[in-house]
């Protein structure tokens, strides 16, 4: 039964929206965006020309020229603006987000306050951090002070998996000090961001040239990454892609936000709680369908922690419900692409070649409602060891790989020589052996008897190694990413 509705059946061909306007692209490609419930076309997205990249950077600059002499209060109110627009169609978006992701709507929504949350978090620091600092009579009749200042247009590549918050990790902070942007959202998921970016158009008021959106694939976001009047890049995506980014802004002396891979482990003592814990490994290993970088992975159950959680682990998995995400009794969601659903099914199949035991697989579901979706279920491995592929490459789906351990210090070796660093849980009513674990893993994000380590946006978003490129993380750290420090030394005759 349909608990709520679809806001369109189509959206059709989706405009990028440069200097305050939606307009039709100049491109001649179109690539097809698909609802992955139901396998049914429900927009068109133009892969963006290279002047319509140019463009966009060149509205942005000339918007960053006045609106970094904007007063903060004015530049604040905007954001205010935008905060009202969100609330007020949170429902709306959340509904979008599942049409065109597969995410539940529960999910969907709490995507959408974590933008909300930003946003909130934007206005609350910016005065704070911008502040600069005072010293009089560093020398004789000589005084110093610093402050900040915003860099222009920074560019911003975000991910299929969340295509609403992960813009908003960026947005309201480079409004905030002065600069302005260039969104390029997903190709798999445009059509959230291009439904929020109508609402703010229509209602928040924004300003023309502040946010700009091109649209395309990766010669597109090359173009962007290399634009003389861009700063610095904020993207979140695979590790892949991010050291390529990371290569490139080096070579051209910019700034850059890279958020890469994960592949995160979680840790059970046999202290722990154990239905609660259970619980919380459940949504974190398939909630949003594993699409997330901050989902647990590899499970560790220490000693006989293993017997008390794997077979009610295996039961709940079995139970869960897959569905549209717009329907009612549905826990899990379809994977966003085809590609993606193929992509997960090859790692199973290595998973059995490498002598891992199967003992829950998700690949022959049948959703009846849906017979053409990407559905996949829950798939557990048992007798997994650190070595096989599945217990060290980024699967991005709902496929959970158990490991016996029989220590912690056994565990904090093995996480020590996986390439990512994104994030890690551990379930414990032990305060020592918690911290132990939390000083012991060189990870970004940690959870203790939480499943999802998922910072606040007052915090920054973590992640090191192979996870993380760059100096200053996103969220309210990205602060110190869109300003730059300039130090005054003054002396008056």
């Amino acid at each position: 039964m349909s608990l709520y509705k679809e806001v369109l059946e189509s959206y059709g061909r989706i405009k990028p929206y440069i200097d305050g306007v939606f307009r039709e692209s100049e491109s001649r490609e179109y690539i097809k965006i698909f609802n992955p419930a139901k396998n049914e076309v429900i927009a068109e997205l133009p892969i963006s020309t290279g002047d319509e990249v140019d463009e966009a950077v060149d509205s942005a600059y000339e918007a960053y020229l006045k609106w970094r002499e904007t007063p903060i209060p004015t530049r604040i109110q905007i954001l205010f603006r935008m905060k009202s627009v969100l609330e007020k169609y949170r429902d709306e978006i959340a509904r979008v987000i599942v049409q065109n992701h597969g995410k539940i709507y529960d999910e969907a929504l709490g995507e959408v306050r974590r933008a909300i949350e930003n946003v909130e978090t934007a206005i609350g620091v910016a005065y704070l951090l911008q502040k600069g600092e005072y010293l009089e009579n560093v020398a004789g009749g000589i005084d110093e002070y610093l402050v900040r200042e915003p860099l222009g247009v920074a560019a911003i590549i975000s991910p299929f998996n969340f295509p609403v918050m992960v813009p908003f990790w960026f947005i309201p902070y480079a409004l905030a000090v002065g600069d302005t942007v260039v969104v390029k959202p997903s190709e798999l998921t445009p059509v959230p961001f291009y439904w929020v970016m109508k609402l703010l158009h229509e209602e928040a008021k924004i300003p023309p040239g502040l946010i700009n959106v091109v649209y395309g694939l990766g010669d597109v976001g090359d173009r962007l990454v290399s634009h003389k009047k861009v700063f610095g890049v904020a993207f979140v995506g695979s590790t892949k892609v991010a050291r390529y980014i990371y290569k490139r802004v080096g070579e051209l002396g910019k700034r850059a936000i890279l958020q890469a891979g994960a592949k995160n482990y979680a840790v059970v003592m046999p202290d722990a709680k154990i239905d609660k814990t259970v619980t919380n490994l459940i949504s974190s290993f398939f909630g949003n369908t594993g699409q997330r970088c901050l989902a647990n992975s590899i499970l560790v159950p220490i000693g006989d922690a293993y017997n008390k959680v794997v077979p009610k682990f295996i039961e709940l998995a079995k139970n869960l419900r897959l569905g549209y995400g717009l329907d009612s009794d549905v826990d899990i969601g379809p994977v966003v692409s085809m590609k993606a659903l193929e992509k997960i099914r090859r790692y199973i199949d290595i998973g059995v070649e490498e002598g891992a035991r199967l003992s829950l697989d998700g690949r022959n579901v049948k959703v009846d409602k849906y017979p053409d979706g990407y559905f996949i279920g829950p798939t557990i491995f048992e007798d997994v060891t650190p070595d096989m592929t599945i217990a060290r490459e980024e699967i991005f789906g709902p496929v959970a790989s158990i490991i016996e351990a029989e220590s912690l210090d056994q565990v904090i070796e093995m996480m020590d020589k996986s390439e990512y660093g994104n994030a890690a849980s551990i379930f414990t009513s032990s305060g020592a052996v918690a911290r132990k674990f939390r000083r012991g893993v060189n990870i970004g994000n940690i959870g203790i008897n939480i499943g999802i380590a998922a910072p606040m946006a007052f915090f920054p978003f973590g992640g090191r190694k192979e996870s993380f490129f760059g100096v200053v993380h996103g969220q309210v750290d990205s602060l110190d990413f869109f300003t730059d420090k300039k130090i005054v030394i003054e002396r008056w005759w």
